[in-house]
């Protein structure tokens, strides 16, 4: 292992990048300051596997349910989750005319009606996560009226919006920002997952889309999300995973 000290400046600063400190620190490494901009790193002889340890819940899988609630009108209890962790993403749910319930280690989410326009600004944790931006933009593409999404972290976030728009959304995206006119509703296509979190919003515009879609490349899915197309499955969506010859 290496001596001296290393110092990330700019650190993420997301529940699951506190827990990886955590958990290598409950292994003898030396770690502080996760979950601040600054992280210093002290260099051991050696970690030790002698540790059990309980993985923090994925923030962004259960935030992405929650906005399939949102989407298709559904309602959906979310278990083994921290509420605290998803604060920015049950605001703006709540913004928009969804209901969020907190029970502790489980939320549940419902929406009875057509969603409210929104302006949303990705930021880094706590602000409104860029993984969860694909996810409302489904829901921003069939709200009521004009919304807004500016990107502040990834510049190829908006990648989706090409695909989305095959499907009937009426969105225009240019440099940081893109305009979300809302539709009546979307409609099966043809589309392609371009990265991991676009493949998840196209999954939950797929199940609320009149019509058959075909989603390609969920290679993309697979890295972020276990079975998801059963988790769906099981929620009513009508969702096959198949292999073409």
């Amino acid at each position: 292992m290496q001596t001296g000290t290393t110092t990330i400046d700019n650190a993420a600063k997301e529940p699951h990048i506190v827990d990886v400190a955590n958990f290598l620190n409950t292994m003898g490494a030396d770690i502080r300051g996760a979950g601040t901009d600054v992280i210093k790193i002290n260099g051991v002889k050696s970690l030790h596997g002698n540790t059990t340890y309980s993985v923090v819940p994925d923030q962004i899988e259960a935030g992405t349910f929650m906005l399939a609630a949102v989407a298709s009108r559904g309602n959906i209890l979310i278990k083994n989750c921290i509420p605290e962790h998803l604060d920015c993403i049950t605001a703006k749910i709540l913004e928009i005319g969804g209901t969020v319930e907190d029970y502790g280690d489980s939320i549940r989410v419902s929406m009875n009606k057509k969603p409210n326009k929104a302006i949303v600004k990705t930021l880094p944790y706590p602000g409104f996560p860029t993984d969860m931006q694909p996810q409302i933009g489904v829901v921003l593409s069939i709200a009521d009226g004009v919304s807004t999404v500016h990107e502040s972290i990834w510049d190829s976030r908006f990648q989706y919006t090409f695909e989305l728009n095959k499907m009937g959304a009426k969105i225009t995206a240019q440099g940081k920002s893109a305009l979300f006119e809302g539709v009546k509703e979307l409609s099966g296509a043809p589309v392609y997952a371009t990265d991991l979190r676009a493949g998840a919003a196209l999954l939950i515009a797929g199940t609320i889309a009149n019509g058959e879609t075909h989603l390609y490349n969920i290679e993309h899915i697979d890295r972020g999300y276990e079975s998801i197309e059963e988790k769906f499955r099981s929620l009513g969506a009508n969702i096959e995973r198949v292999t073409e010859a």
